[in-house]
């Protein structure tokens, strides 16, 4: 086995040893020291959005007279690099660290300096030139809002439109196929399929706009603010400077935070959208947990569709096929909620001049836009536009139903709907042939007031080759 070979860094406290080939120094070599906790590290897109922030303010340094621009110039494409992931092997630093993110910070200001100092052809120091008018109190809070709005715009938001879109798709083609509705899990009032799934699409297109109402204030950045929020160290305008040039690089309305106070010591807007993030797992939740009782079965379940078959069910039981995509939904699922819990906590944790649990909130809000992007990304693709549709369960279901009788309550009244409804069950009989024996009501008015497409609120026909029988069933 090959020794690991070492070299000797140096910082305010003294003397670290840190392995030859790492591009971070001391500060960085503390922390993972201090910190074998979880083996978690910051996201790829943190990383990739402190990357970003280090080169906006290098370049900002540079207009403003702060770094020269030889300088300035070589810090911005060292932090490009860090932003594109050339270097994500040299971030170590947990997850569970410094509540600033302090550590992470001077992660990026150690490699962004060598890399910087190699192509430059002379030292470049992480704190006087990398971490020029900065502070970890602002550019983490800075980072954390960064990847949030690239995560939104580029991942999760794309997803749900996908997922809202292939959900409307579907409803269209199953818009003439009336089936049971249920209530607390009981036989209720007949609806379209098209119904269902448009309940379905409106869920997830009003997440979207939740989460868009929420957006404007991710787009609002901590830089400028340096330690406390006085912007000590800062040049004149560094802060509106450096959002304005991130705005460019991402394409994104960002801009400083009016109140920059605000920006270090509470982090309410990230929590107002793992907020938006638990609700679109609420919804998810309910349409995954429709579409497994939908597919339960196939011959005890509901069986009203079917879902692709992927994957073998059982290890034990040939044959077995489970709905893995919505349970697997349903897991990331609670899993945001669970981070949402995590993020309120650590929202709290303001303490007088800035909040202590920035780490700790950035991982959790990129894991949940991560994760609910990937999962409304597959059920999209992956169960909703393949799953196959049972007409003959679903006739043979609403051919039964007693609650059609709730029609005949204007004309009839309750107690003797109820009748009907109780008999017809009890003896196994449709509603139709129950109501003629029990009513005065003609023949085609009661064909009129029970046809399901009418309990609908829709017109027109059944669904393709259904028509109402003499007996009232559908065939």
């Amino acid at each position: 086995m090959t020794q690991r070979e070492y070299r000797t860094e140096r910082d305010s406290m003294g003397e670290v040893r840190v392995p030859a080939e790492a591009l971070y120094g001391a500060q960085t070599q503390r922390a993972v020291d201090n910190f074998p906790i979880s083996g978690l590290r910051m996201p790829r897109l943190f990383i990739r959005a402190l990357g970003l922030v280090k080169a906006a303010c290098a370049r900002v340094n540079a207009e403003l007279g702060a770094l020269e621009p030889d300088l300035a110039e070589a810090i911005e494409r060292a932090a490009n690099a860090v932003a594109s992931g050339e270097y994500d092997g040299h971030f170590p630093v947990d997850v569970f660290q410094t509540g600033s993110g302090t550590s992470t910070n001077m992660n990026a200001n150690e490699v962004i300096a060598r890399l910087a100092s190699e192509s430059l052809g002379r030292p470049v120091h992480p704190n006087d030139h990398v971490n020029r008018s900065q502070s970890s109190n602002d550019v983490i809070p800075t980072a954390l809002h960064v990847s949030a709005a690239l995560g939104l715009e580029e991942q999760l938001l794309p997803a749900l439109r996908l997922l809202a879109a292939m959900i409307e798709r579907k409803a269209e083609a199953l818009r003439e196929v009336v089936k049971t509705g249920r209530t607390h899990l009981m036989d209720a009032l007949p609806l379209t399929l098209a119904q269902e799934l448009g309940g379905w699409a409106a869920q997830v297109r009003y997440g979207i706009e939740r989460i868009e109402t929420t957006q404007p204030r991710i787009h609002e950045l901590a830089i400028g603010g340096t330690a406390v929020g006085t912007g000590l160290n800062a040049p004149q305008g560094f802060g509106e400077r450096v959002a304005e040039e991130l705005a460019r690089v991402c394409r994104l309305p960002f801009r400083r935070k009016p109140n920059l106070f605000e920006a270090l010591s509470a982090q309410d807007a990230a929590v107002e959208l793992s907020g938006q993030l638990r609700t679109v797992a609420v919804s998810l939740m309910k349409i995954a947990n429709d579409l497994r009782w939908m597919n339960s079965g196939p011959l005890a379940g509901l069986a009203e569709i079917r879902l692709p078959a992927l994957q073998p069910g059982s290890s034990i039981m040939p044959g077995k096929v489970n709905p893995v995509i919505p349970e697997a939904v349903t897991m990331v699922c609670a899993q945001v909620v669970g981070n949402d819990a995590t993020i309120t906590l650590a929202g709290q944790s303001g303490n007088f001049q800035l909040n202590v649990m920035l780490p700790v909130t950035a991982y959790n809000l990129l894991q949940a836009i991560e994760i609910l992007a990937s999962a409304s990304t597959l059920l999209a693709d992956s169960a909703v536009e393949g799953f196959q549709v049972n007409e003959a369960r679903i006739r043979a279901a609403l051919d039964r139903n007693p609650i059609l009788v709730t029609a005949l309550n204007p004309i009839i009244g309750y107690d003797r709907a109820a009748a009907i409804a109780k008999r017809a069950y009890a003896e196994g009989r449709p509603i139709l042939e129950v109501a003629r024996e029990m009513t005065d009501l003609s023949d085609a008015e009661l064909r009129r007031l029970l046809d399901p497409r009418r309990l609908c609120g829709e017109t027109g026909p059944l669904s393709s080759g259904q028509t109402v029988a003499p007996d009232g069933n559908t065939t």
